[in-house]
């Protein structure tokens, strides 16, 4: 079977977020791994991250990766990151996800003409771009990540007014996590395609791989238009300790 080179270098990625050494298995199939220092999902917390066909998940004990190892196991890999799914036969007390992930290689990448003036802002967090973040919800704040860019953010002004915004995190394995953020009145109107369009391109002449993490659907148009590819899905959840005993 042929290797796709854009799917391998995205488990890697993930391969080393695990902190532990941990594979996704060649063909289907999942590989449960405990490690308290997983950067899969927050501390104390499981992360599951479906690549291709094939699954890892990092569990913070050993009891609870024997449990996850037992369950998982019996579902299909597509339904391992659905958040009812797992729900229903795991004991959940809390889920962050699902959120597509999205890669784009130089090949694939399709930039997006500027219709407007992108202005590139040096790092760290511009007063203007800073303005932006807190503008919005602390739920899109949070979504977008705006506010921890490793690199230049690149802007639209409307006036004075950073009104869209785009940079990237430095993640490891040479990963360049895009972060993108348009002000509410301003949406629909292109901007995002054309801020990420110039963050996807420093990323890549930086040799890093762009990755776009993403669960509204707006996000993941803004990223098919950029010619990133869907090949996963992530979903971290918080497991009910006292249930858990009782599993094991």
């Amino acid at each position: 079977m042929a290797v796709d080179p854009l799917l391998k270098q995205a488990q890697g990625v993930w391969e080393t977020l695990a902190a532990v050494p941990v594979s996704f298995p060649l063909v289907g199939g999942l590989n449960v791994v405990t490690s308290p220092a997983s950067q899969m999902a927050p501390p104390s917390w499981a992360g599951i991250v479906v690549l291709g066909e094939s699954a890892i998940v990092t569990a913070p004990t050993d009891r609870a990766a024997q449990v996850l190892r037992r369950i998982l196991a019996g579902m299909p890999t597509s339904s391992l990151t659905s958040s009812e799914a797992v729900r229903a036969v795991l004991p959940v007390n809390e889920v962050l996800g699902p959120a597509v992930l999205g890669y784009v290689s130089r090949d694939g990448f399709r930039p997006v003409p500027a219709s407007r003036s992108v202005e590139r802002l040096a790092p760290p967090g511009h007063q203007d771009l800073m303005a932006l973040v807190k503008s919005v919800s602390p739920e899109d704040a949070g979504e977008s990540g705006m506010d921890e860019i490793t690199s230049a953010a690149f802007v639209v002004r409307k006036g004075a007014d950073v009104v869209a915004a785009a940079g990237f995190q430095a993640w490891p394995a040479a990963a360049a996590h895009l972060c993108v953020l348009t002000a509410p009145g301003e949406r629909g109107r292109g901007l995002a395609r054309q801020v990420a369009s110039a963050a996807v391109a420093q990323a890549l002449a930086d040799g890093l791989l762009p990755q776009w993490r993403a669960r509204p659907m707006a996000s993941r148009n803004v990223a098919r238009a950029l010619g990133f590819r869907e090949l996963g899905s992530q979903l971290s959840i918080r497991l009910d300790q006292e249930e858990l005993r009782l599993e094991g």
